[in-house]
């Protein structure tokens, strides 16, 4: 006859190391604020720093190591509501940024096409057809009037 197995319920399996420990670890984490957009930038900012340091720039060493300190403090931090204004204030940061490139992008897929020019008096962009000489642009945000060789 087999041994029973104390603490067991009916037809329960013995629970091994690796499932135990899982356990204990989801037990730890539970109200600590976890991974973020941010801590992965910041693990990939210190990859990058630490490869740097690879052709003997010391310093990037250091701060390597600091983001990836700060990276672990936030994700196993318990103020949640702060963690996730630090995020938020990431993710509207790196929205612009995506934008801007998103925009230089779209400009410099029209070059071949177009110029396009600011208006001095309110910095609105206008799109203008090239090959067309030399032709007076007027701005349809305020209205002022310009010339420039297209």
């Amino acid at each position: 006859m087999a041994k029973k197995e104390v603490g067991l319920r009916k037809n329960e399996k013995p629970k091994g190391k690796g499932t135990i420990l899982r356990e204990k670890f989801y037990r730890f984490m539970q109200g600590r604020y976890g991974s973020d957009q941010l801590n992965r930038f910041l693990m990939i900012l210190s990859l990058v720093c630490f490869g740097i340091s690879l052709f003997g720039i010391r310093p990037f060493y250091v701060i390597g190591i600091g983001l990836i300190i700060y990276a672990y403090f936030r994700m196993l931090s318990k103020n949640i509501y702060k963690r996730r204004e630090e995020n938020s204030a990431y993710m509207r940061y790196e929205y612009k940024a995506k934008q801007r490139f998103a925009a230089f992008r779209r400009d410099m897929s029209q070059r071949r096409t177009h110029h396009i020019y600011k208006c001095p008096s309110c910095r609105q962009k206008i799109r203008i057809p090239r090959g067309k000489g030399k032709i007076e642009i007027r701005c349809p945000k305020c209205g002022q009037t310009f010339i420039k060789r297209s």
